[in-house]
Parts: structure tokens; sequence; C-alpha cells
């Protein structure tokens, strides 16, 4: 890009922001639930300011160059800050990508008595904003990436929770599939709710589980093991008939790992590991308590 052009994009700052405002109002992909309409008009004011001064320096063609770098620092911020709110690709991306016609535009008012000038001005700049538009994509993603991420570690978290159902005794219901990943967020957060109760016996409940494989079931027996190492024992329960098929089938030993079928049974057979005796009261309250051990 010459300094011819830069010069008249310079002198058209103003006009551009405006037309360039009026793009991105009438696109139907802006999100006005997302953004309002002056920080868009902030945001913008900002990039056009930092992309004309770019313009008129010697790199202008270079979007790497250190001339670029508090561009790139916008872009990084505005891509980020989109993911993270929930905008769309086509969202982002018309960000740049409507700010090329007004561009063109101003470029064609300028050199329309010499077309060669034109031509080569116009090829220019879109290279410029084809190569921005590529970093604001590349930054969405890594946010969107992030995003993602951090949902899927928060659903983890949700859908194991560590439960304690009696003094001593813990339950930790698994709902999906077991994998790698998930198998250690089961495992530290059984782990750390062990020792911080003191828990005897921890229930596994799969009955939620929908399919259990080879792969399921060595998951579940390290995570025994590693129960056992802090000093509980673990039952498993929730054993439906036709994983139980599938467990025999596959030749996986549980031999010496407690299973039930239901976590009622799991529960009862804890009480009687830990010596305790639950009674149905028949009395006034204070038999209730005492047979509770309250």
């Amino acid at each position: 890009m010459n300094k011819e052009s830069a010069a008249a994009l310079k002198s058209k700052k103003k006009q551009i922001l405006e037309n360039w405002l009026s793009n991105q109002l009438q696109d139907a992909a802006l999100r006005d639930d997302l953004m309002s309409v002056a920080e868009l008009q902030q945001q913008s004011e900002e990039f056009l300011t930092a992309l004309i001064k770019a313009f008129g320096t010697s790199s202008a063609e270079d979007t790497d160059s250190e001339g670029y770098e508090p561009i790139r620092d916008i872009l990084n911020e505005i891509s980020i800050s989109r993911a993270r709110q929930g905008f769309s690709p086509r969202e982002t991306s018309s960000y740049i990508l409507s700010l090329k016609e007004v561009l063109s535009n101003v470029l064609e008012d300028r050199f329309k008595e010499d077309p060669a000038t034109l031509y080569r001005e116009i090829i220019s700049m879109n290279k410029i904003m084809d190569s921005l538009s590529m970093v604001t994509m590349e930054t969405y993603i890594k946010g969107r990436e992030e995003v993602i991420l951090r949902q899927t570690n928060e659903m983890s978290e949700i859908s194991t929770p560590v439960i304690r159902v009696w003094e001593g005794i813990l339950a930790l219901p698994i709902i999906g599939t077991l994998d790698s990943a998930r198998t250690q967020v089961v495992m530290e957060a059984l782990l750390e709710e062990i020792v911080a109760t003191g828990s005897r016996i921890a229930i596994l409940d799969i009955s939620g589980v929908p399919t259990v494989d080879s792969l399921v079931a060595q998951h579940l027996i390290k995570t025994v093991s590693a129960a056992r190492l802090m000093g509980a024992e673990c039952i498993i329960s929730g054993i439906r008939a036709e994983i139980a098929q599938t467990i025999v089938h596959l030749g996986i030993d549980l031999t010496n790992i407690y299973t039930k079928a239901t976590l009622a049974s799991a529960l009862k057979m804890s009480f009687s590991m830990l010596n305790i005796q639950v009674t149905r009261a028949t009395g006034t309250s204070q038999n209730n308590k005492q047979n509770f051990g309250f």
C-alpha cells in the first residue's frame, strides 16, 4: 500500500468509521443481546485508528511487523471476548470483513481515474485485511477451545459428586461413560473426600453407566485399588443383568471386589461391614433417636 492510499484513508477516517458502523449495525449477524452499540463503536474506533496508523508505515503490507502489534493485540482481545460471549464464527469474522467494503469504496473514489493503481491498492488492502481476518479466526478458535475445555471440566465435576450418605460411608454415583480423563477426576474427587471425612466405605454406583467394557472395568478396578491404598473399601453397585453378562463374557475378574445389584443393597452391606445396626422405629421420638444412634 502506497503513501497516497494511506493518506486518503486517513483523511476519510471519520467517514470510514461511520460507514463501517452502519454496515455492522445493519448486518443480521450482529448480536445486540451480547454487545451494546456503544461498546461496538469504541472497539471499532480503536481498531480503525491503529489500522490507519499501520497503513502509513514502511511495512504496511507485513501484518507480522512491529507496526501491527497493537492491531493484533486489539483483535486478540476482541476475538477472545466474543468467543466467551457466545458469538458464532461468522459473527466474529464479519467484524473485519465488513470493513473491507468500506475501505475499497474510499480507494475506488480516490483512484477512479487510475485503474492500474486502483487495482494494485485494492489487492494490497485485501491482502492485509485477509491476513488480519485469519488472526481473528485463529484467536477465536483458541478462545472457543478454552470455553469448551472449561465447560467439560465443570460438567465432569458436576457429574461425579461424592456424597456422604452416613458417617464413614461415601457414595459416588457415576453417570455416563468412563474414559481415562474422567476416571482421573472421579478418583481424585473420591480420594480427597476419603481423606477429608476419614470414611472407610466407598460405594461406586454405576447404574447410570450405559455399558461396561474391559476399559471401563479397568478404570473401576484402578479406582478401587486407589481407595484401598487410602484405607477404604469399595463396593460397586448398580450391576445390572446385562452388565453382569458382559463382565463374564469379557473374562473380567471382579472376585476381589464387592458388588451389589442396587445402591440399597450396597448401603446395607456397608452397615454390616461397619457393625452399624439400623432398626425400624416403633416407640417414641426418644426411642427413634436411640435406634439411629443420635
